[in-house]
Formats: structure tokens, C-alpha cells, sequence
């Protein structure tokens, strides 16, 4: 299946159906009168956050979604039937933004949400709300009112416990293979990762997920490499997995270029927590990898930790620092019930 973050669909809710104009006509009926019923409410447009979707790739076939329209009033006061509701069904963690692709309409961010995109427009009223006592006969009705038709953008932001940033060949996807059932492409060369990939890892009884996306380079914020636009699956996450390659020959100036590109994309990013990593220590000694540990943490690192995602030295202790992040993350998010909580701390009187 192909991944895709960001689409555009046009919506157009269902136009409410006519009012109806009819007078009783039954033989031996004096002064029947108006019996024209009002026309049915049209559908709506509704988008929903469901399960077992992660990929906007529907919406690359499909991007018009228009309800049905009401159906008009009839005679002998019967009201047109009611057009059905359409529901876009999107990933959890998707954003529904307007056509300047900035202005958020909603988020979709937990399993379940549900919002109204375009409301149906309301049925007309037949010739029946219309008579009076000085018009005993009216000829006019209401139309339907139209539906409304707006243009969307629809933007996936994974939901992830952890995303992995670094350069290209950091070791992000060999990283997430050696901790997870992901198969992510690993090969020699820059840019192996086109498209996010997510695993779910799991150390000392808790699992939580990962998310890989493509390397960042100098200037990604200006739309060099692949760009900076997979950050925003990153954004949710409690806490970052910088990857730093211990072989690279220009190791501090790699670990300022990811800090740049993450205080250049905003969004928050550059304040997350972090854990810094300098990967690839099976190719070092041990007085290489002291050394350049201490000039990571000399430059502004914190708490660099050694890895190897290759051999998985070191992998487990790397968990287990993320592993605090994450449950403080989830704590957080924890529904508080004030009710039970009032309850519980409302004193005791004999």
C-alpha cells in the first residue's frame, strides 16, 4: 500500500428537497384545502477518526464526496425522505484543514472523533404552513435550502510515542528493524526512507511506538533532500531519538544541522525531550568513542548514549531512557474525571 499524508477533496452536503404545492381532491370533500408536506433535510458531511487506516491514499481515487440531496414534499402532507449522510473515514491523527491549507478546521486525533464538515441544507416548507385564515387556498412553497460545498485538505500526523530524527544513514531504519517486526529498506545510500514507517517496541513490559521518518540535511527547511513536511509525524510524539553515525567525519556539525532543521520547522520540536545517540560504535574503539562523546556533550549534547543498531549494543539502555518520556506522556493524557475526584476529596463529617 502506498503512503500518502496529504490530500485534497471537494465536499458538498445534500440540498434540501422542495416544499410541495397539492390541495385534497378526494369526491364529496368540501373545502379539502392545502395538503402540500415539506420537503426531506439533505445529508451531511461528516469526517471520522477509525481504526486499521494509516495512509490517506483513498483519497487519491476518491476526492469528491457529495451527500445526498432531500427529496421533495408530496401530496396528502407527506414529507420527502431524508438524503443519507456520507462519512469520510480518515486515520487517527489527521488534520482537516481549509483550502489555504493553514486555517484547522479540526483534528482528528483520537480514535472515534467525529466532526461535521458541511451541514445538509434544510427541506422546504409545503403549501399547508401557509394557510391562514384569510387564505384559505395558498399557492406557494418554500425551497429546499442548498447544500454547501467547500474544498479541503486532509493531513496525516502519525501517532507516535517516539520519532526518530537524523541525518540520511544515521542508522534510523536499522534501528527501528533491530527493535521491532518493521521492515523498513536499509541500504548504503542516502534517502533509503521515502515515506515514514512506524514499529512498536517493547522494553520491560511496556510497548510504545516508533516512528522513522526520512533523513533531514542542511537546508531541509528551505526544501533541500526530501524537505522537513514528514516533521509533522513527529510533532505528537513525547520525546526524539536523535541518531548521530559515530563514522561520520563531521559528527558535530551533523548534530547542529538536525537542531537547526527542528528550531527552523517550529512547531515546538526544538523543545521536546530528546535523547541523543551516537550510533555505529561497532566501527569505533573505545578510546574513539569516549572521545567523541565528550566533544557531542562539549558542543551542547546531553546525556549522549552509545549504540550500535547493527550488533544492538547498547539498544536496550536507549529504550529504557525513552521509556520515562513516554509514560509521563501517557499519564498526562490520562482523562481526569472531576466528578470522582470530587468525590474523593470531599471531606468526611460524622
Amino acid at each position: 500500500m502506498k503512503f500518502l499524508d496529504l490530500s485534497k477533496v471537494h465536499i458538498r452536503s445534500g440540498s434540501g428537497g422542495n416544499g410541495s404545492i397539492s390541495f385534497r381532491r378526494e369526491k364529496f370533500i368540501e373545502y379539502g384545502g392545502p395538503d402540500g408536506g415539506d420537503g426531506g433535510k439533505g445529508g451531511s458531511v461528516w469526517a471520522e477518526a477509525v481504526d486499521g487506516l494509516n495512509t490517506l491514499i483513498d483519497f487519491r481515487y476518491q476526492q469528491h464526496w457529495f451527500a445526498q440531496n432531500g427529496q421533495g414534499g408530496m401530496g396528502q402532507v407527506r414529507t420527502g425522505k431524508t438524503g443519507e449522510d456520507i462519512v469520510l473515514k480518515v486515520p487517527v491523527g489527521t488534520e482537516i484543514l481549509e483550502e489555504d491549507e493553514e486555517t484547522v478546521v479540526a483534528d482528528l486525533s483520537k480514535l472515534g472523533d467525529r466532526v461535521l464538515l458541511a451541514k445538509g441544507g434544510n427541506g422546504g416548507w409545503g403549501n399547508l404552513h401557509f394557510k391562514t385564515s384569510t387564505n384559505q387556498a395558498p399557492r406557494r412553497a418554500n425551497p429546499g435550502q442548498e447544500g454547501i460545498e467547500r474544498t479541503l485538505w486532509l493531513r496525516l500526523k502519525l501517532i507516535a510515542d517516539v520519532g526518530l530524527v537524523g541525518l540520511p544513514n544515521a542508522g534510523k531504519s536499522t534501528f527501528l528493524a533491530a527493535t521491532s517486526n518493521a521492515r523498513p529498506k536499509i541500504a548504503d545510500y542516502p534517502f533509503t526512507t521515502l515515506h515514514p514507517n512506524l514499529g512498536v517496541v517493547k522494553v520491560d513490559n511496556t510497548e510504545f511506538v516508533v516512528a522513522d521518518i526520512p533523513g533531514l540535511i542542511e537546508g531541509a527547511h528551505e526544501g533541500r533532500g526530501l524537505g522537513d513536511i514528514f516533521l509533522g509525524h513527529v510533532e505528537r510524539s513525547a520525546v526524539l531519538l536523535h541518531l548521530i553515525d559515530g563514522t561520520s567525519g563531521t559528527l558535530i556539525e551533523d548534530w547542529q544541522t538536525i537542531c537547526d532543521e527542528l528550531d527552523a520547522y517550529g512547531e515546538g520540536l526544538a523543545d521536546k525531550p530528546r535523547v541523543t545517540v551516537l550510533n555505529k560504535i561497532d566501527a569505533l574503539d573505545e578510546e574513539e568513542r569516549a572521545f567523541l562523546k565528550d566533544e557531542l556533550e562539549d558542543a551542547g549534547a546531553e546525556n549522549v548514549m552509545l549504540m550500535s543498531g547493527v550488533t544492538k549494543d547498547g539498544v536496550t539502555e536507549v529504550l529504557r531512557a525513552l521509556r520515562p518520556h513516554v509514560e509521563a506522556r501517557r499519564e498526562a493524557d490520562k482523562p481526569v474525571d472531576t466528578e470522582a475526584e470530587a468525590e474523593g476529596d470531599a471531606p468526611w463529617t460524622p
